[in-house]
């Protein structure tokens, strides 16, 4: 009488090179594969098959480098007890894993899943300094508060107690904090590192127990000179030595970013067609923007290029790096305006452009890089818009000078 088990002999698992499936019996199957290996031997690894309320179900027990015939039978056996118990091998092989994982999570502390959502995310973050704000926010608010514990125990009382604290007087950096907290955490969720809702959630949650960041504190908005009093102002940076003041003319005079203006080089110019280029990966919105320049702004770009050492526009100290971002700031201390800003000279076109001018808003917008509509977007690409914008910039260059 034929065996129900044990059917296989070693020397036959070790010669099975046919593909297929060869019955040890009791539901364990030795399957032999083709192989991607270059001595064009098979692959070989253990299944357990079976039926539990009707359905058929097939579980892998391993490769058989891994286990030998009899731990494989050992671990069938094992199988077909849950079984007699009416237990689903695979389903509590998972619950197992589940709890190992949940208990693995118990020596990684926040700080810990901090870091590793940092490290996996932090190339795709375009600003430099988007890396650093993640790192020194976390450290300095919610470190010292939960940074230690275990991630799966981080609570809502332990995020409130990270946040209570600033969200009064730092209400926009205590609003960031939260959307990191709530970022590290879901992903830690993700990772199967813990479960259950997100603490940090805010809709039907924090906001229930903390005010709103609008009644809070109001936005204040970046210091701008007023354009009345803008030509004055370019006309003293031209009387002045070194490469920022003609950093600043040209940012305020192409209404830009001072990230768009210190990181341009000089391929991004054209200079028959009179326009800057400056490619989505450097842009805030991530698509490519194209300003015309002004007779004034293509003048400043052509005289750094007769003198160029370095393909940026502005460079640094160092030729291969670019203008310091702060390096506009200190200018503006040194001119004693600290009452106003670099970005804040965008607000000064804003204002000009819909006070003193009859150029539509959306022409003001798509000089400032904003999202417009797909409509405006369209009618820039067949040539409208541009030519309203290169009208916009040319005024804008000569309201920015000296009336005599």
């Amino acid at each position: 009488m034929a065996r129900l088990v044990n059917r296989l002999t070693a020397t036959a698992v070790r010669n099975a090179k046919k593909p297929g499936y060869l019955a040890d019996g009791g539901g364990l199957y030795l399957q032999v594969s083709p192989s991607n290996a270059g001595d064009g031997s098979p692959a070989k690894s253990w299944i357990f098959r079976y039926q539990l309320n009707k359905r058929q179900r097939e579980m892998g027990l391993g490769s058989l480098q891994a286990f030998t015939l009899a731990e494989a039978r050992d671990r069938a056996e094992r199988c077909r007890k849950l079984l007699a118990d009416k237990q689903d091998p695979i389903a509590v092989r998972e619950a197992s894993r589940a709890t190992a994982a949940l208990e693995a999570a118990q020596a990684l502390t926040f700080d810990d899943c901090a870091a590793k959502y940092i490290s996996a995310h932090h190339k795709s973050w375009k600003n430099p300094k988007h890396r650093e704000q993640w790192a020194n926010t976390l450290k300095a608010y919610v470190s010292p508060v939960f940074g230690a514990v275990p991630v799966q125990e981080v609570d809502t009382a332990s995020v409130k107690r990270a946040l209570e604290d600033i969200w009064d007087d730092k209400t926009e950096t205590a609003s960031r904090v939260r959307g990191r907290i709530e970022k590290v955490l879901a992903w830690a969720t993700v990772q199967g590192l813990r479960q259950g809702e997100n603490p940090a959630r805010w809709k039907n949650h924090l906001d229930q127990s903390l005010a709103r960041r609008s009644k809070v504190a109001r936005v204040k908005p970046r210091a701008a000179l007023p354009y009345s009093d803008v030509a004055g102002f370019v006309a003293q940076l031209k009387t002045m030595d070194g490469l920022a003041p003609l950093a600043l003319e040209f940012t305020i005079l192409t209404a830009a970013r001072t990230g768009e203006v210190i990181g341009a080089t000089f391929d991004e110019f054209d200079f028959d067609a009179k326009t800057w280029t400056v490619p989505g990966e450097r842009m805030k919105s991530g698509r490519t923007h194209v300003v015309p320049l002004s007779s004034r702004a293509l003048q400043l770009v052509k005289a750094q290029h007769k003198v160029a050492t370095s393909r940026y526009v502005f460079p640094g100290m160092r030729p291969s790096q670019p203008m310091s971002n702060m390096a506009m700031l200190a200018l503006l201390k040194r001119m004693d305006r600290t009452d106003i800003t670099v970005h804040g000279f965008r607000s000064t076109f804003r204002d000009w452009a819909a006070e003193v001018t009859d150029f539509p808003g959306e022409v003001a917008e798509m000089a400032l890089a904003h999202v417009v509509s797909d409509k405006t977007e369209a009618a820039y690409r067949r040539g409208t818009m541009k030519e309203k914008r290169r009208k916009m910039m040319d005024a804008w260059a000569k309201y920015c000078e000296v009336r005599k």
